[in-house]
């Protein structure tokens, strides 16, 4: 995809929400953390890579003590649907006893965040909370995916911006957009 290709991806898009409606909802997000976790110095997780922009973002917004560590978990490897949980990096922080707050840019079906979950359990972890920016409207979730904060949601389409990628690219853009659709 060269810039002429991403300009036009871009310019032929549906704007779902701009960035004011970003910045309200991590806010919001950042708020329920804040009541939820400040007195237990919790480990933020941002999972890589979408979830860098939305961490990113929150952590000024919440004005406690806490600690950060990453976690590179993927399933997409730059496709547009995923597949198998392919491990790139694992927390260096350790878990055990810990207030786990896993943070990434969007639920579709929940694989990922499943096991992520699942992953922060055998390591320990005394509490695990699960915040997404944005979370898709259908009914394709995998069941036992826990999900404390949510900051929009979205039709079932493929969106990129606020950390979302469209073909690796747009991760940057700020509001949430679609490809516009056919009628």
């Amino acid at each position: 995809m060269d810039k002429n290709d991403v300009r036009a991806t871009l310019d032929g898009a549906e704007r779902l929400h701009d960035g004011a409606a970003v910045d309200k909802a991590l806010a919001r997000m950042a708020a329920e953390i804040t009541v939820d976790v400040a007195d237990e110095l919790p480990l933020i997780l941002c999972v890589m890579i979408g979830g860098l922009v939305p961490t990113g973002r929150l952590l000024p917004l919440m004005n406690f003590p806490l600690e950060v560590d990453y976690v590179h978990a993927t399933r997409y490897r730059g496709e547009t649907s995923g597949g198998e949980l392919v491990w790139q990096a694992r927390p260096h922080t350790p878990l055990a006893g810990r207030t786990v707050v896993i943070i990434d840019d969007i639920l579709d079906e929940g694989h990922t965040l499943r096991e992520l979950q699942q992953y922060c359990r055998e390591q320990g972890a005394a509490a695990i909370r699960t915040a997404v920016l944005v979370r898709k409207r259908h009914d394709r979730c995998v069941p036992d995916v826990a999900i404390d904060y949510v900051g929009l949601e979205v039709d079932d389409r493929y969106v990129f911006g606020a950390g979302m990628d469209y073909h690796g690219v747009l991760r940057n853009v700020d509001g949430i957009y679609a490809m516009k659709e056919e009628h």
